[in-house]
């Protein structure tokens, strides 16, 4: 699977149960990324994408297939890093209170691709693509 996360400049993604940004720039450039692909999303998130773009399941990380994309705001993802192929990092240079942050360590992962792109509550929003390294996905299996 393919996770998709939003942090601000100190990987904070949620303060107090709620997400830290709602940019409909960066929802648009994620669907338009997705392309024919699956997406799921948490309950919480589905609100947030127009019904017949989406798969809403509370386990959808746990449903999520090869190639199948997840945009993630309100779990941790060290419960299924094994099964991430590539993560889809939107950030912006603003840093929000949070209390909770990104758990999941880019080591083993190689920056493909960089993407700015001005956002609807954000001046600039940075994308990256990051795919986890061969090497490191062989020897984990």
């Amino acid at each position: 699977m393919i996770i998709a996360v939003c942090i601000d400049g100190r990987n904070g993604i949620l303060f107090n149960r709620r997400r830290q940004s709602q940019d409909l720039a960066q929802r648009e450039d994620l669907l338009a990324y997705c392309g024919s692909r699956k997406l799921w999303v948490s309950p919480y998130s589905a609100g947030l994408f127009p019904p017949d773009r989406v798969l809403v399941d509370e386990d959808f990380l746990t449903r999520a297939e090869e190639g199948d994309l997840c945009f993630v705001e309100d779990r941790p993802l060290q419960p299924v890093e094994d099964q991430i192929e590539a993560v889809v990092l939107y950030h912006w240079n603003r840093a929000y209170p949070a209390d909770v942050h990104l758990d999941l360590d880019l080591t083993g992962y190689g920056l493909e691709e960089t993407t700015e792109f001005p956002g609807s509550s954000h001046e600039k929003i940075t994308r990256e693509i990051y795919r986890r390294q061969e090497a490191e996905h062989a020897q984990e299996a």
